[in-house]
């Protein structure tokens, strides 16, 4: 049996404008149906929604040291487990009548329509038009149709909580719908819900390409772009399945690694010398775009007046939470997109048979960042044969990442290739920007920090009084880690941030400044006059 084909989003509403509009209403057929199942269907959005976090089961119902949900951050089973999941949603989708044929598009976030235009049209229409009927648009958001609620200590029902009827929201609105939030919430929105249809779209879509394309205008007068997009093409390059599985392994991989680079005769390093950037960076990026972070202040595109991007704030999006985030339409097409990022690794790195882990490595065990799941016990090594709960081939056989490496023969899928594109070709076939320095970041607690935050970095070049947006790193966090206890284990935060746009002569004589862009205050942001800190190294230098 030839494996079914999943295409871009892009593809199906190019064909439906043509006036071929099975595909995609087909689509929407499907997701209109899985979303209107009874709650308890397994094949319902809630259900399947509902495994990634909220509501939260297990031990993890009511007990910080465990994650609730089922799904994995931070350790090796981030990519597999995610496979599993828009799998199980895929499946559910063929499961609707007359959707046997269906498949879940991915949208390719790196490409030119997203550049120049921002989300695919069909994610922001309310509407569809359907066999002759305008419906609500099931890829705009999700109704709750029951309640869930946060149970975890000291605030219980604090942040998490939704109650049925509660309709999905992406940047710049707020979906925090807890007791404690509330009042807060529906002030936010009304000045958004009193915002035509337009002007709030453009505000989500300029937050997405700035995310994606923030750049640093060079000496030359080129505009070099050097955002996500350039994430996800450095993340190819990661040298093996554990650094480009997670933050964690890759964290601790450039950890290991600097100070024994080696450098070309010119000057620069070579290709693996460079900051390995993980799959999990550009995936953190881009679920803070949609759910709820501006980026700082920045030139983000020629021409555009630095100032018009300081954070909204008070704005939280469902995709900014990994409690809620599988509940966003949206989340499904971004992670078949990362899916197709996984997969295109796997191919150039003749890895489409067979994946290893490096046993022991940091990212390598349950407690490692988010700590351990449902019906996993704490402190267990992670392995290809680690069971992908709560998933099952059949009845009581689990899923296992072994069995999930290779999707066109085991899986019976795969993915359309764009035109004029070669497995090994480069994403877009874009030329990769040159390796830059990398700034080492750590010193940075985030006890007191509400939620998930940007560490942004700026650098004030020689000669220059002037600051400029260099890099930044998304970390997902909780909003109250004083009621998460693996949090507690993990308050540290440290980083390693590529320096975009300056060679590393430049990097090394610049004044090199750290700021947290959290959704409470904008600090440490390097312009004249505010308070700033200092930390980390320049890595990379010559030996």
């Amino acid at each position: 049996m030839a494996p079914r084909i999943r295409r871009s989003i892009r593809e199906l509403e190019a064909e439906y404008h043509r006036g071929d509009r099975k595909a995609l209403e087909d689509l929407i057929r499907a997701w209109k149906g899985i979303q209107e199942l009874p709650p308890d269907d397994p094949n319902s959005f809630f259900t399947i929604a509902g495994y990634h976090g909220e509501p939260f089961r297990g031990a993890g119902w009511g007990n910080s040291q465990w994650w609730g949900g089922y799904c994995n951050h931070g350790n090796v089973l981030f990519p597999t487990w995610h496979r599993v999941y828009v799998l199980t949603l895929e499946n559910a989708l063929r499961s609707i009548p007359g959707c046997g044929d269906v498949t879940l598009p991915y949208w390719d976030e790196t490409d030119q329509e997203t550049e120049q235009n921002g989300l695919p049209p069909i994610f922001l229409a309310k509407t569809f038009t359907l066999d002759g009927q305008q419906i609500t648009n099931p890829l705009y958001s999700y109704t709750f149709q029951r309640d869930i609620f946060d149970n975890l200590s000291p605030f219980p029902d604090f942040d998490y909580t939704k109650h049925a009827g509660y309709k999905t929201v992406r940047y710049p609105f707020s979906g925090l719908v807890g007791d404690a939030d509330i009042e807060k919430t529906v002030k936010h929105n009304e000045v958004y819900n009193a915002m035509s249809e337009e002007e709030v779209n453009t505000i989500l879509n300029d937050n997405v390409q700035n995310w994606l394309g923030f750049g640093i205008k060079l000496n030359t007068g080129k505009f070099l772009y050097t955002g996500t997009r350039e994430k996800y093409k450095a993340c190819l390059d990661a040298p093996n399945y554990t650094v480009f599985s997670n933050t964690t392994s890759a964290t601790q991989w450039n950890e290991d690694h600097f100070g024994v680079r080696k450098w070309s005769e010119a000057g620069s390093p070579t290709p693996a010398t460079q900051a390995v950037v993980p799959l999990e960076s550009p995936h953190n990026d881009m679920h803070l775009a949609i759910g709820g972070f501006d980026l700082p202040a920045s030139p983000t595109r020629p021409g555009v007046d630095e100032q018009s991007f300081d954070a909204i704030a008070d704005a939280n999006g469902d995709m900014g939470e990994n409690d809620t985030a599988s509940f966003d339409p949206i989340f499904f097409f971004h992670h078949c997109f990362i899916d197709r990022m996984f997969w295109l690794w796997q191919q150039r790195h003749n890895s489409t048979k067979s994946l290893e882990i490096i046993y022991g490595y940091p990212g390598t065990n349950t407690v490692d960042s988010q700590g351990p799941t449902p019906g996993v016990a704490a402190n267990t090594w992670l392995t290809m044969d680690s069971p992908l709960a709560p998933f099952d081939i059949a009845t009581g056989v689990p899923f296992k990442s072994s069995y999930v490496v290779d999707i066109e023969n085991t899986l019976k899928y795969t993915y359309a290739s764009p035109p004029h594109s070669q497995p090994n070709a480069p994403l877009l076939g874009a030329p990769r920007a040159p390796a830059p320095p990398t700034l080492r970041v750590s010193g940075l607690n985030r006890a007191a920090i509400s939620g998930s935050f940007v560490l942004s970095v700026y650098a004030t070049l020689e000669g220059n009084t002037t600051p400029q947006l260099v890099g930044v790193e998304s970390v997902l966090s909780r909003w109250h880690t004083s009621g998460c206890a693996n949090c507690q284990n993990h308050l540290n935060v440290k980083a390693f941030v590529p320096l975009h746009g300056l060679t590393h002569e430049e990097a090394q004589k610049a004044e090199i400044r750290v700021g947290k862009v959290t959704r409470r205050a904008v600090e440490g942001k390097g312009r004249p006059g505010k308070p700033v800190h200092k930390v980390g190294m320049i890595v990379g230098r010559k030996d």
